[in-house]
């Protein structure tokens, strides 16, 4: 009797047992993972804003245009969505908030350069940092970005361009002349300054 109790004891575990194993098997269920995207967009969550100098105190004045074509791209890291990242600008697009100084600058300033009708070039990323292969008045040259990135998407690129770097200090004068008055300080002089900052900001979309 004592040989059937225990029999039906083990029997009994076992094929709790199996139950169980079977049960936990049957309830797997395999996650997928979906790569994360991060894209450029050539619309309007991405600007391009500017700011030049005047005076000797060196006071701001900010600008920026309204059309950029930027590279439609993608890439599963930030790097990889900004690396080798096409761009063109229509200097026509410029505003400043002030239709008149707009007239000057697109007249007087690209007006005298080998191109005075578009901005162009590329972007490379690479080690937290970014390179803009700028092309402007005939001359291609190198402009080091510095890049901060705002809750992993929103991406702004920042950099000073000297215009001395792109042949353009004899339409930096022309500008200067017809602004004489204007680019006057308290101290009696007039002056425009040769670097001017510049700003890229973006957000990489995710599909």
């Amino acid at each position: 009797m004592k040989k059937l109790t225990l029999l039906l004891i083990v029997l009994t575990i076992s094929l709790t047992a199996c139950k169980k194993e079977k049960k936990e098997t049957t309830t797997e269920v395999a996650v997928e993972e979906v790569a994360e995207k991060f894209i450029v967009k050539p619309d309007s969550t991405t600007t391009v804003k500017w700011t030049a100098y005047k005076t000797t105190a060196k006071k701001g004045v900010g600008g920026e245009f309204s059309i950029k074509n930027f590279e439609a791209k993608e890439g599963a890291t930030v790097a990889e969505a900004l690396n080798n990242l096409n761009f063109s600008i229509p200097i026509s697009s410029l505003i400043t908030g002030d239709e008149g100084r707009d007239a000057k600058i697109k007249m007087f300033f690209f007006g005298k350069m080998l191109d005075p009708e578009i901005l162009k070039g590329t972007i490379t990323y690479n080690d937290s940092s970014a390179v803009a292969a700028l092309t402007m008045n005939g001359v291609t040259k190198d402009l080091p970005l510095a890049v901060a990135i705002k809750d992993e998407r929103h991406v702004t690129m920042t950099g000073t361009i000297n215009l001395a770097d792109w042949d353009a200090l004899e339409a930096l004068a022309s500008l200067n002349q017809i602004c004489y008055e204007l680019h006057k300080g308290d101290d009696g002089v007039s002056k425009t300054w040769e670097d001017v900052a510049l700003e890229v900001s973006t957000y990489l979309h995710e599909e």
